[in-house]
């Protein structure tokens, strides 16, 4: 079994204890130690709660305690206690897995009965949403079929049926556990929410619209200010804090980018960090969409005051037209098309950061700084030791002085590639794993010093879980526990 590192002759409940309370207040509200229950662990953080060593070099062959064959899927895998959670699509059957720790073993496999699969990214998959847990109950999401709540031997305990949503690249937030309930976002091209659900019974304690928020996929954070729960969503054009209690809206930053894929961060000071980049949202390089009456004159070939899909030739609607139609009718309408200039016009790509406390539109008063330089795109931020760090697609690195945001180091990682994963750290390690399966390791230093690289030969998209001195990662084809030798 895994070991703690703070003393080998404690028992693991007194351990536990040790390490909870030298956490920083900001972390200590989603999880116990030796636990990651949610995308990117402990509220989202990437960081590893444990100070157990951890192998740099690690690869297909370099420190591998085990390596199981999984159904694909984008999910990251969870870990409570002894077990590993994560979601799949094994042909066209929906399914939640856990897995044992120590040996990889495949403890259970739950289906989720649905009708038909929503429409995916040619990139995606069925199985997108990371599950959580809270080491009573493990809950997964499916944009096919909806919400679907387990105890921890698999025995299911109740759904909530919802999906497909109105949105071609399918469902990518993820649900988080917090206290008694499940929070979930979900921002589709229609019909957007927020909603908290009773975790004993799959009631829904409260349902927030966001019909005003297309297509967007930030999971949750929670954001405790002055000791109340706020829940934090990054999305189109603002940033918004919820009552955790009533969901009722409490502030709003503006000035972001049309479309956010990427979970915010809290750090150990309690500023919230958030980053969102959309294509046309750079400051040199912002898309501007003509009016409605030119596009019309040179689309509209019936005339009918409406553009076709077959109308559309060209321009940056004509990639993005499912978007834009967001009624899904087969052709853009005057609102809809002004809707999106609207949002072009708008746009800005930013890492920002947000000091807690305000009520109300908090852009002019809250927001510490802002960085435009080299934003990522679905690699979420990742907050260490008073810096934050990014990787943007192509393999870009950046290390920001968190109380500043003075950039402090800017370079190429050996691997390029896209980043759909996000950034995880322990031990003064931070993992950075790339769409093609390219892992780098660099310290935690400004400079991101190069520990390692491996190539596990096959795509990645989930993010990375550390536990006790283990790390656990997910390849399109097999999940991995690499730990030190006799671990």
């Amino acid at each position: 079994m895994p070991r703690f590192e703070i003393n080998r002759m404690r028992s693991p409940v007194v351990q536990s204890l040790l390490v909870f309370a030298l956490l920083p207040a900001a972390l200590v509200v989603a999880a116990e130690p030796a636990t990651w229950p949610q995308f990117r662990g402990p509220n989202s953080c990437g960081r590893a709660l444990s100070t157990a060593p951890l192998p740099a070099d690690i690869g297909p062959d370099r420190h591998v305690l085990w390596k199981v064959a999984t159904p694909p899927g984008h999910s990251s895998p969870i870990v409570w206690g002894d077990a590993i959670y994560l979601t799949a699509a094994a042909g066209e059957k929906l399914v939640t897995l856990a897995f044992d720790r120590q040996s990889g073993k495949l403890r259970w496999q739950v289906e989720a009965p649905h009708r038909g699969l929503e429409r995916i990214h040619s990139i995606g998959s069925y199985a997108q949403p990371t599950p959580t847990t809270d080491g009573t109950r493990v809950v997964s999401l499916f944009g096919s079929s909806g919400l679907y709540c387990y105890d921890t031997a698999g025995k299911p305990l109740w759904n909530k049926p919802m999906g497909p949503f109105n949105n071609d690249f399918g469902a990518g937030s993820s649900p988080i556990l917090v206290d008694d309930r499940v929070i979930l976002c979900q921002d589709h091209d229609t019909d957007s929410f927020l909603m908290a659900i009773d975790k004993h019974s799959g009631r829904t304690l409260w349902r927030t619209d966001r019909s005003e928020f297309p297509r967007n996929y930030c999971t949750p954070v929670i954001w405790t200010v002055g000791g109340r729960k706020q829940i934090v969503v990054a999305a189109t054009l603002r940033v918004v804090g919820y009552d955790f209690d009533s969901g009722k809206e409490l502030w709003t930053v503006r000035g972001i980018a049309r479309t956010v894929c990427m979970t915010p961060v809290v750090g150990d000071d309690g500023t919230l960090f958030v980053a969102s980049w959309a294509g046309g949202g750079d400051p040199t390089d912002q898309i501007v969409v003509a009016p409605f009456e030119d596009a019309a004159r040179e689309f509209d070939a019936d005339r009918d005051g409406l553009l076709a899909e077959s109308e559309v030739t060209s321009g940056p609607f004509k990639q993005r037209f499912s978007q834009v139609d967001r009624d899904k009718s087969g052709k853009i309408t005057r609102a809809e098309y002004d809707f999106f200039r609207g949002l072009f016009q708008k746009s800005r790509n930013t890492v920002l950061a947000v000091k807690p406390g305000g009520r109300g539109d908090i852009s002019a008063t809250h927001v510490i700084w802002q960085s435009t330089k080299l934003v990522p795109f679905c690699a979420s931020p990742l907050y260490t030791d008073g810096r934050l760090f990014t990787v943007k697609d192509g393999g870009i690195f950046s290390c920001l002085d968190a109380a500043s945001g003075t950039v402090l180091k800017h370079k190429r990682l050996p691997a390029t590639g896209e980043y759909y994963s996000s950034p995880v750290t322990g031990d003064g390690k931070i993992y950075f794993l790339n769409d093609e399966g390219k892992l780098t390791v660099t310290t935690t230093s400004p400079e991101g010093k190069i520990l390692a690289t491996a190539d596990f030969g096959e795509p990645a998209y989930a993010t990375p879980a550390i536990v006790d001195g283990r790390i656990y990662l997910r390849t399109a084809g097999h999940l991995y526990c690499f730990g030190p030798p006799g671990s």
